[in-house]
């Protein structure tokens, strides 16, 4: 189990390295052009992932289309939208709104699932609400579309997580990954042939190649985690990535959050693995990792 939660760990600060070079690129490359090849670059590496008994030629073949492609279309979604939240707000607080992903799948679960959540759950909701209102501060600093955006990432990675609850037990992995690489390298691929592209120099193709190459590491690192531990004790690393958040943003990009800021993230932890207990409490189990990586 240590093995499983060191690695989870580890490919939680994979992502946050992959989020902190797309803010770097912020602003040398439209947040298509930055999508496009950070899945281009995250798809190579992930075509070498695959499960020994699944075939990436039989990826398209699935038992619920319209199903793997809303959970694909949600994670090109949320992609674009992260991308311009990373380049247009500080780390700490992108990650203060996407971190309200698993409380937004309670409410979710209540409306499309028709799951009972009891009074714990919706404590975390609103405490998460209020930790968000302290790193933010609506009123008292000026809000901008990437504050939305971020949140948009939440509501879309809920909406996955959800999708994700029904899909998980029936189609492969190839597939989902595939459908998600897919899509995603068409979509980008003509909003930067669209707007304004810009071929990347040798360094930028560097720096681009890193992101894919930091996403896919994480995505490999918590599929192993996964095999060494339960997700309900791998699943608390997530919040991993807030110190990740503080850390980034304070050396590379000079975001040095106040005390109600840091006090308002570890509201929105808390918040996050209060709703985790009370998934395990009333499961015995988590069923579902609510803090799966849903875009790439």
């Amino acid at each position: 189990m240590t093995n499983g939660i060191l690695l989870a760990l580890i490919a939680y600060a994979s992502y946050s390295g992959s989020d902190a070079v797309v803010k770097s690129l912020g602003g040398q490359f439209s947040v298509f052009e930055i999508g496009f090849f950070t899945t281009l670059f995250a798809g190579c590496f992930l075509f070498f992932t695959r499960p020994a008994d699944e075939r990436w030629r039989d990826f398209w073949r699935t038992k619920r289309p319209w199903a793997v492609q809303a959970r694909a279309w949600a994670g090109i979604a949320s992609g674009v939208l992260s991308v311009y939240a990373f380049t247009t707000i500080p780390l700490a607080e992108s990650y203060a709104l996407i971190f309200l992903a698993p409380l937004c799948v309670t409410i979710l679960s209540t409306l499309i699932l028709k799951e009972k959540v009891g009074p714990w759950r919706w404590l975390a909701v609103v405490a998460g609400f209020a930790g968000v209102m302290l790193v933010v501060r609506p009123g008292f600093r000026e809000l901008n579309l990437g504050h939305l955006a971020a949140f948009g990432v939440a509501f879309l990675a809920a909406t996955s997580v959800i999708l994700m609850r029904s899909l998980a037990q029936q189609e492969k992995r190839t597939t989902m990954l595939g459908v998600l690489v897919g899509y995603g390298l068409l979509f980008n691929g003509i909003g930067a042939a669209a707007t304004a592209f810009t071929a990347p120099s040798g360094k930028q193709l560097l720096w681009l190649v890193a992101a894919g190459a930091f996403t896919a590491c994480g995505q490999l690192l918590q599929l192993l985690a996964m095999k060494y531990a339960p997700a309900n004790r791998v699943a608390p690393t997530h919040y991993s990535q807030i110190v990740w958040a503080v850390i980034l943003g304070a050396l590379f990009f000079q975001e040095y959050p106040d005390g109600l800021s840091l006090i308002g993230l570890a509201v929105v932890g808390g918040a996050g693995l209060l709703t985790m207990v009370r998934e395990e409490a009333r499961l015995g189990t988590v069923r579902w990792n609510p803090f799966s990586r849903t875009r790439l």
